[in-house]
């Protein structure tokens, strides 16, 4: 279904915070361009600047290098840079290597090199602008942003579903779950419906309804789990364990790819996955907590796990009672899964039949854990948040959430550079590399918070009276 009136009706406003990150931002520009100040000359003792004179010796002919060994050497100073000190200090780093001599700053302009650096700083595979160095310039620049803090914010607005049923209970239109795209965002609901938004425009362009089929409990069609693929599909579950398949920009007709049986493999309490893999966390039968689906023949390929035996009974009232979280569920850019309960964390392989590849067993906050490339974050009962590496369960940082995070209750989020967790109503910012932190946005999103989500250049949060707040850091 299209909305029409979505975009005009939607709320918005920026804001910019202070700092001092124009040099930064200045550094990006000066490595990007190559170096405006190579195409003159500076005089020095009458022979040109970097030039030797006759009567001194030479020193090494830089100049000489092949092309792919300058290129090879720029994207390893950065790499090592972004690795130490953290992404944003790759371009500085850059300019550095840049100014060796006229050569290398030609070089420098190469869309080669800039698709490889925009690839292992950023992780953006796809050109979105004229050029490499333009894609590279415009996720510095938007991470500097996030850093800022620099944004537009605006309330969402969507058309009610006219398909739902006119009996249908109040408190079937919470909002459970959300999931970014460059240039979408769709949202589950508890009443089946996923509602897809045109962040460009900001408008509500689809909602997907399943077909109805018997329900077991008034909760057991509610989405438990999204995600948008590279290739355009909307994939979602629902409690019961239906999965469900929808084509952006084709008719708003999702396909029903997996029956749910409740009975036999109980509750499905998240889900989750990328192109090549999803998976689902269920609660209520042991010894079946991860089902695994090839995402290219959308066929079950693995059941077996006990992470979430011990929340058998509360998996089942999930199917009664809406706000009950049982676990989490993401997928890593590893081809692997991080899952965790309130006692127990754990990542497994999912190439390899669920294989254990490391856990940990603490007091956790199941709505604080979120996954963003090789890297997870998770809130424990003192309210200390830690980032740890999946592959390797190595600690990045650490850092406190705020006194009586347990009792309120914290829903977290991460992307590349940035965790965030809301408290309160309130949503604050760190940085991932070194666990600082940064600051609160300006507007408060109600408390408690159903859902929060981030990605490289967009939040978006959704308050329990499914009012959606949308923060954009992108560059302009």
């Amino acid at each position: 279904m299209s909305s029409s009136s979505s975009s005009d009706s939607s709320s918005s406003s920026s804001y910019q915070g202070g700092g001092n990150d124009n040099v930064n931002a200045g550094g990006t520009s000066s490595a990007a361009a190559g170096t405006s100040s190579g195409s003159g000359t500076m005089r020095r003792g009458g022979t040109d600047y970097g030039e030797p004179s006759p009567s001194r010796q030479r020193g090494p002919n830089y100049s000489s290098l092949p092309e792919h060994i300058i290129e090879a050497l720029a994207t390893q100073v950065a790499i090592e840079a972004a690795r130490t000190f953290g992404r944003l200090a790759a371009a500085p780093a850059l300019t550095h290597v840049f100014q060796v001599c006229r050569h290398w700053r030609l070089i420098s302009r190469s869309d080669l090199l800039w698709h490889r650096l925009t690839r292992r700083i950023w992780g953006r595979a796809h050109l979105r602008h004229d050029t490499w160095r333009d894609e590279y310039v415009y996720w510095h620049q938007t991470a500097l942003n996030f850093r800022g803090p620099r944004y537009n914010h605006a309330v969402l607005h969507f058309d009610p579903d006219p398909d739902a049923a006119a009996d249908a209970a109040p408190n079937a239109l919470p909002c459970r779950c959300l999931t970014l795209s460059d240039d979408h965002l769709a949202c589950g609901f508890a009443d089946a419906t996923v509602r897809l938004f045109h962040l460009p425009t900001r408008r509500h362009v689809s909602t997907f309804r399943p077909d109805p089929r018997p329900v077991l409990g008034p909760f057991s069609r509610a989405v438990t789990g999204i995600f948008i693929t590279n290739d355009h599909r909307v994939v979602f579950a629902t409690i019961d364990g239906d999965v469900h398949v929808a084509v952006i920009n084709e008719p708003p007709r999702p396909r029903r790819v997996n029956v749910g049986h409740v009975v036999e493999d109980g509750v499905l309490v998240d889900f989750a996955g990328c192109g090549r893999w999803w998976v689902g966390l269920y609660a209520g039968v042991p010894g079946r907590a991860f089902h695994i689906w090839d995402g290219n023949t959308e066929e079950l390929v693995f059941v077996g796990g006990s992470l979430t035996d011990p929340e058998s009974v509360t998996g089942w009232q999930m199917l009664i009672e809406l706000n009950l979280v049982v676990g989490r569920i993401r997928v890593t850019s590893q081809e692997s899964a991080v899952a965790c309960t309130s006692s127990r964390a754990m990542v497994f392989d999912l190439r390899n039949q669920g294989l254990v590849l490391g856990e940990e067993e603490y007091d956790l906050m199941v709505t604080s854990m979120d996954v963003s490339n090789s890297a997870y974050i998770v809130v424990d009962r003192r309210g200390i948040a830690r980032v740890r590496r999946a592959d390797t369960l190595e600690e990045v940082c650490s850092f406190r959430v705020r006194r009586g995070a347990w009792q309120r209750g914290v829903m977290g989020c991460m992307n590349r550079g940035y965790a965030l967790m809301c408290a309160g109503g309130v949503i604050r910012v760190w940085e991932v590399e070194r666990g600082r932190y940064l600051y609160r946005l300006n507007e408060e999103v109600g408390d408690p918070v159903s859902a929060l989500v981030a990605d490289e250049r967009h939040v978006v949060a959704c308050s329990s009276d499914a009012t959606l707040h949308l923060w954009d850091f992108g560059a302009q």
